[in-house]
């Protein structure tokens, strides 16, 4: 049900024997509870996308299906915390969803919104790096370009109200639409701080990346080519399966290839710019269970970034890593602005900076066994 594929621990962790993923603590009297609701009230609309798939034999009634089991799931829960693998936390109710709906029939229920999203973006782009190349001040475009992360993660399939905002792509209207300064969590300026002292911080970035169009091309694309232009290699971590609008590193591979940028497609040829599967299946990320391929090639990274609520807030907000980590998101459920006393579509933007031991930041590369597979999408 399940990614087939080797998962092993990230290599950059500091301690991955007290590693929790997820931020709450789902284990707090009515802490629970109140999860159990957030996803049950997904349920409609997974249930009418799954509907309405048309790849799927008899879609109408697969997703009734889907729906009455995880909705006993849940009141399984609601019940027996210890059931299924309980106690329920972000990662497991996440799993089970998923879980549910491969087991009825459905591989990618949100395949086609996803393909006509990345078009949509992608014929947005070209304007966006122009105008980001037409501010000369290096601070004010790095600043121009965290907050495009903000104003692309708005767009989320998997996420409440805010899955209105698909479909009605204004990229622009969202970057002005941003709330002010202070986020609920905003180390801004000790990041501007590190990305303007010289010579640059950090030599390689790995980058996990969260939800298909806007969120990846509008707001993470242009962070990479900037990170790449103050002289840092990216690694762009994506999903081994589809999970909701997350985009795959399948797709990601097949759209950077496509972007008509000389910056970015030299950056593709010379390795400052790779795609890598991560391993995951889930719109959370565990760092316990990565790809062999991704420990491999971020071995020798000096920094982290975990982009999106899922993978950035609901989990990972307090992990501890041996480099410098960066959590970018965008809060979309009301339970996460509570629970960081922070506003619905509140920005996160936590920098952890560690200081860096004589010799390099990476632990021993011998530690992690070389992929039998090339890990660069696209290259043979």
């Amino acid at each position: 049900m399940e990614t087939a594929s080797r998962v092993i621990s990230f290599p950059l962790l500091k301690d991955p024997d007290s590693y929790t993923p997820c931020t709450i603590n789902y284990e707090r009297e009515g802490v629970s509870k109140v999860w159990l609701d957030v996803f049950r009230r997904s349920i409609p609309s997974f249930k009418a996308r799954a509907a309405a798939d048309t790849s799927v034999k008899d879609a109408d009634v697969k997703a009734t299906k889907f729906a009455l089991r995880f909705g006993e799931i849940l009141d399984d829960l609601e019940k027996d915390p210890e059931s299924h693998g309980g106690p329920p936390d972000c990662v497991l109710l996440v799993r089970l969803r998923e879980q549910v709906l491969r087991e009825v029939g459905f591989e990618d229920i949100f395949k086609k919104v996803k393909a006509d999203e990345n078009e949509t973006a992608l014929a947005l782009l070209p304007e966006l790096l122009k105008d980001i190349d037409g501010t000369e001040d290096k601070g004010a475009r790095f600043e121009t370009v965290v907050k495009g992360v903000f104003a692309g993660n708005i767009f989320d399939l998997g996420a409440g109200k805010a899955e209105q905002e698909a479909g009605k792509l204004d990229f622009k209207k969202s970057f002005a639409e941003l709330l002010p300064r202070p986020w609920a969590i905003d180390d801004f300026d000790a990041l501007k701080e590190a990305w303007l002292a010289g010579p640059p911080r950090w030599s390689k970035a790995v980058v996990f990346v969260d939800n298909s169009g806007a969120d990846v091309i509008l707001g993470i694309i242009p962070l990479a080519r900037e990170l790449i232009r103050n002289g840092t290699r990216v690694v762009l971590a994506a999903n081994d399966l589809p999970s909701i609008n997350d985009i795959t590193y399948e797709e990601l591979s097949d759209i950077v290839h496509k972007i008509d940028d000389e910056p970015l497609q030299a950056a593709l040829d010379n390795g400052s710019l790779l795609v890598v599967n991560s391993g995951s299946d889930l719109p959370v990320l565990d760092l316990t269970s990565v790809s062999p391929e991704l420990a491999w090639v971020a071995e020798d990274a000096d920094l982290v970034v975990f982009e999106g609520m899922g993978r950035g807030i609901e989990t990972n907000l307090y992990a501890k890593l041996k480099v410098d980590s960066l959590n970018l998101g965008m809060i979309k459920h009301k339970e996460v602005a509570e629970y960081l006393k922070g506003r619905m579509y509140d920005c996160v933007c936590k920098y952890t900076r560690v200081a860096k031991p004589e010799g390099g930041s990476g632990s021993n590369p011998d530690s992690v066994p070389s992929p039998k597979q090339h890990v660069l999408s696209g290259y043979d």
